[in-house]
């Protein structure tokens, strides 16, 4: 528990100072990675953000070695929060009225999931070490091609003229496809600690002939390049939250099925996880997925001109 929490400031500081950064910078884009990587590379307060999220990975990977997937994310939602609190103070971002219901309801999600995971001594849920090679591709490869390819059509629509600006929504569930890809991949590394610490050379030839490195690689190559360029152009306070759920919700669904985590046997905490995931993934469907348009500009009164009095009718 101790861990996840640390993860959660980790990773809402780490985003919070990128975005900040990416502010200061010039235009980013997708299409000029290495342009992207240079300009974010000479910044040190992107560093320290950057820190922060890595920081945060080496926590994350300590919780997964003592919960199941699916307590971990529920607790991980939880830093919306903290982020939210931060992206006001910091960066001055302003959320609607029908953001903050959204954002409530998500909250409400994680109360549920956080009460259907077992309470008291003798009762933890078992944690899954490993899974299937086959099932881990099966899952993270549809969904790696899925990501990248809803970020590519955003970007297409983004590029128009005349069309109302993205909140960041598309964005958001791009790169949240990512990181859950990404989640799993550490799942499964995690998994792989206690043998590196007994037998590391045996131990590192297994890791390296599991899909977890270079699924981690690959989404964390694609997924520094997009989320960079979504998070200067979108608000942190609606991408993030955006990304998170769904990027929990499908490493709490999927994981759980790969890694062969069981669901709850009681009936109430079954129907509490069942009835959260499904809140959040509606909450995520309903949320908006355009900023308003700045209104039109009121252009100054012009000046009233004083009756001119009528001409004095000429005597004949």
């Amino acid at each position: 528990m101790a861990a996840a929490l640390l993860a959660n400031v980790l990773y809402s500081t780490g985003f919070v100072l990128e975005k900040r950064a990416l502010a200061r910078l010039p235009a980013v884009s997708v299409r000029e990675p290495v342009r992207l990587l240079w300009l974010v590379l000479r910044s040190p307060l992107w560093i320290g953000g950057a820190l922060a999220l890595a920081a945060g990975f080496g926590a994350q990977l300590a919780v997964y070695r003592t919960l199941p997937i699916a307590a971990a994310q529920g607790i991980f939602v939880s830093g919306l929060v903290l982020l939210l609190l931060l992206s006001s103070r910091v960066l001055g971002e302003e959320t609607s009225g029908r953001e903050r219901y959204a954002i409530g309801a998500i909250l409400l999600a994680l109360l549920m999931v956080v009460l259907s995971l077992p309470h008291g001594a003798g009762s933890a849920e078992a944690v899954g070490a490993g899974a299937p090679a086959g099932v881990i591709l099966l899952v993270c490869v549809p969904t790696l091609a899925a990501g990248l390819g809803l970020y590519a059509v955003t970007e297409r629509r983004a590029g128009r003229r005349h069309r109302m600006p993205t909140a960041g929504v598309e964005y958001g569930v791009a790169v949240g496809l990512l990181y859950g890809v990404s989640s799993l991949a550490i799942k499964g590394v995690s998994g792989h600690l206690p043998d590196l610490a007994r037998a590391p050379g045996g131990a590192l030839l297994g890791l390296l002939g599991s899909p977890y490195p270079y699924l981690l690689l690959c989404t964390g190559v694609f997924g520094l390049i997009m989320s960079q360029a979504a998070l200067q152009r979108c608000r942190a306070s609606l991408i993030v939250p955006v990304c998170t759920t769904v990027s929990c919700v499908f490493s709490a669904v999927l994981g759980t099925l790969a890694f062969g985590e069981a669901l709850p046997g009681d009936p109430v905490r079954l129907a509490l996880r069942v009835a959260g995931t499904v809140l959040a993934v509606s909450v995520l469907l309903a949320m908006p997925k355009h900023d308003s348009p700045p209104g039109p500009a009121v252009p100054d009164r012009p000046a009233v001109p004083s009756p001119t009095p009528p001409c004095p009718t000429a005597r004949s």
